[in-house]
This record gives C-alpha cells, structure tokens and sequence, in this order.
C-alpha cells in the first residue's frame, strides 16, 4: 500500500495497513525550523552545521525536505502558493541566524532591521520603503504581526479595503499549481494537501495582511474581533464578496490541477479558547457557516477532494454545524483545551469527520515530558483515533522550538511502532501521566 491509498482509506473511515502520518504538509501541521535542524542532526541525514530552509518566516516553519519525509515515512505533501505571508517568493536563499544560534537559510527578500531592544523588524515584500509588518522579540522565534492603519480614523469604511488580497487567481499562478501538481503526483506516491488560499473568512493571521504594503480596511486584530459584533453587517459583506470571488476561482483551480490533490485547506480560522469556544453556535451559524458551505458544497460537487478545516482551542460545541458547513478534516484536535478528550471526540464525531492531529500535545507533552510519557500518550491517541480509520497522525498544532531532540525522537519512533494496523501492543511503560 501506498501512502497515497493509505490516507485516503483513513479519509474513507477504514483502517489501512497503519495510521498515515503528515509532517509539513500545512502550515498548521509544521515543525518550527530549529527543532527541524535538531531532528535532522539527530538522525544524521546532514554534517554539523548545516541549514535548514525557512520555508514559512511567519511561524519559522521549517522544510520538511524529501530524505526526512523518507526517513519518518510521512504519507502527505502540501501545494503551497509560491509567496508566504510577507508577501514575497521562497528562493535565492541566504544563510540566517536566529537567536539560539541555529543556522538557517531564508529567501533573498527576506530583509530584516534590527532595533535598539534587540528585536527584529520585517518588511512586506521585503521592502523597506514600506511599514514593517512583522516583529521578533529579542530572543525569539517567531514573528508577530504589526497593526498598521494607514487611514485617518474618520475615514469612511469601505468593504474594497478589506477585500484587497482578494482577486482571480492569475494565469501565472494557474500554470503553478497545475506544473507542481502534476510533479507531486508523478513523482512521488504521496497524498497532496492542497493550500491555495482566500477561502477562509475572518483568519485571524491574515487580517494584519502582513505582505501587503499599505493595507487597508480593518486590520488591527482586536478591532476586527470587535467589529464581527459592532459592524456585523460590514464584516458580512467582506464575506460575501470574498465568498464569491471564491466560486469563482475554485472552478479554475480544479481545472488546473484536477483530483491530483485529496485534500483541500479551505479555512484557518480559530474558533477556540482553551476552555471553550470564542463565539456562540449561533454567531457561527449567522456570520461564517453559510460561506463555508457555500464553497464546501462546490468542492465536494464538483470534485473529489476532501474539505479541510483548522481552529485551535475547543470548538466541541461548533462542530456540528462544521459538519453540516461540509468540513470532512478537522485540525489540530486540540486535546488540551475543555470538551476535546479524545474519547469523547470520536464517539461522538469519528464516523462523520478524519481527525488530522491531535496525536501528542504541543503544549505539555511534547515540550515538557519524558520520552516514555510521549511514548504512551502516542499509543493511547493511535489507539482511540486510530480506531476504524479517520485519523492521519500529527501532534496537535505545529512542533514548536525547545522540544528536547530526545522527544523528537521518541514521538517519531513511537509513530512507527504503534501505526500497523491491526496488532498494537501496549507499551511497557507508566500510564498514571495520562490525563484521565
């Protein structure tokens, strides 16, 4: 079996020869750059000190490159556009170095200052001449996005403000998609996840629209949480001018690259807190529900792929009507937060939804235990997830900078030893670090 048939029985809710595993394939299923270069290290795939690309600036993802999908036996690739979220292409790469000395490369326009405090500025496009539009603390490792009104505040708002990174899908980028496609397709047996963009309303990371040089609109992050309330109406018709503009590029998409692709990445909007969801049910069904189903219902008529869907934090209380929006994946499975045990979440969804995640959690485990406590937190999510197909394997969230390479190793080993299907022993270790 392939890894190609093997995420898609998972899809289908059937168990294969073992649980698929995605490693980068989204910009939500990553690993941060430096624990990507200590992994490497340790399973001896590069000479000391060699750098590894930054293949997303933003959260500092690191390449997931093809002798380390091989080595892990990762089952999924992604199609990603050609720019990031700084607005400019990954190529001509440069050497870079971030704080805990780990060695990078970057793109060329990836072009920084530094501050008095000792933070680090970035640039959209890589142009100075433009308002910086990312910060990195002193001593850390990832960007945040930096509000820039560039309007009077007595500027009347204008929904074309808001619509701005929104358009047809260029030619250009059409003979992208579909060349890298087909090269995923032919030359490797893997499943394809594919990003393409502008299908998710209200994402949080892309309000600020850091590539972009003078944005317009609402883009300070707590004013656009405050407007889904005070200007409603407003934010509604951002959406059903974005949703339109969204039909009418996924019929172009699709003839670009056909059912090359399994899944789709239609929506990274975060719905979650840690102790419960940030909006009501009804909130979710007046504002977003009817545009998500919108473009779901196109893809799952038109094509054969699957719809998938990320929100952090616990949206038990929403996922029945993501289910009737048409999400067929759901991510990260945030098993941390209030209501998302693993238990509870596949009786009571594991035979209408794949979960893709929630296989280790980022937050605790994975950082903060021993290799024996991930060991057997990978058991218990492979046996309770793994159950009847509809999971492929990931931690829940991207593997974040500061994991010990000894958990690493861990997690990845016990990825192999408990994914086989139908035979996982239990592991001889202590299970009293499991929450109950």
């Amino acid at each position: 079996m392939n890894s190609r048939e093997r995420v898609q029985l998972a899809l289908n809710h059937q168990e294969a020869d073992r649980v698929p595993l995605d490693l980068g394939a989204a910009p939500t299923t990553g690993m941060h750059v430096s624990s990507v270069y200590l992994l490497r290290q340790a399973l001896q795939l590069d000479p000391p000190g060699t750098p590894v690309k930054v293949v997303e600036p933003y959260q500092m993802l690191g390449e997931i490159a093809p002798d380390l999908i091989t080595t892990l036996g990762v089952d999924v690739v992604g199609l990603w556009p050609r720019g990031n979220l700084f607005g400019f292409r990954n190529e001509g790469w440069k050497p870079w170095t971030l704080f805990d000395g780990t060695p990078v490369l970057v793109p060329e326009a990836f072009n920084t200052d530094s501050e008095p405090d000792g933070s680090i500025l970035m640039y959209p496009e890589g142009n100075h001449s433009a308002r910086p539009s990312g910060k990195m603390p002193q001593g850390g490792y990832y960007f945040d996005s930096l509000p820039r009104p560039t309007l009077p505040e007595d500027h009347p708002l204008d929904v074309n403000e808001n619509l701005e990174e929104f358009g047809l899908v260029t030619e250009d980028e059409l003979d992208y998609f579909a060349t890298e496609a087909e090269r995923l397709f032919n030359q490797t047996d893997k499943a394809i996840l594919a990003n393409f963009g502008n299908t998710a309303f209200g994402d949080i990371a892309l309000v600020p629209a850091p590539w972009a040089k003078h944005p317009g609109g609402i883009r300070n992050v707590e004013e656009w949480y405050i407007s889904t309330i005070s200007r409603k109406e407003y934010v509604y018709k951002v959406f059903e001018r974005q949703c339109a503009i969204a039909l009418e590029n996924l019929p172009r998409l699709y003839q670009a690259v056909g059912n090359r692709i399994t899944a789709v990445y239609m929506s990274g909007t975060d719905f979650g807190m840690q102790t419960g969801s940030f909006i009501s049910p009804k909130a979710y069904r007046d504002l977003y529900k009817p545009f998500q189903k919108q473009l779901n219902d196109w893809v799952h008529k038109n094509t054969a792929w699957k719809c998938f869907i990320h929100s952090c934090g616990s949206i038990v209380n929403l996922m029945p009507d993501m289910l009737e929006a048409g999400f067929d994946i759901f991510n990260p499975v945030q098993t941390s937060a209030a209501g998302m045990h693993p238990q509870t979440l596949k009786a009571r969804f594991g035979d209408q939804v794949t979960f893709w995640g929630g296989g280790v959690d980022t937050q605790r485990e994975l950082p903060f235990g021993t290799p024996d406590e991930i060991r057997s937190q990978v058991w218990e999510r492979m046996d309770v997830f793994g159950q009847g197909g509809g999971f492929v394997f990931n931690p829940s969230h991207n593997v974040q900078a500061g994991v010990p390479v000894e958990n690493l190793l861990a997690l990845y080993r016990a990825v192999k030893d408990f994914g086989p299907f139908p035979e996982r022993e239990r592991p001889c270790t202590n299970y009293s670090v499991l929450r109950k």
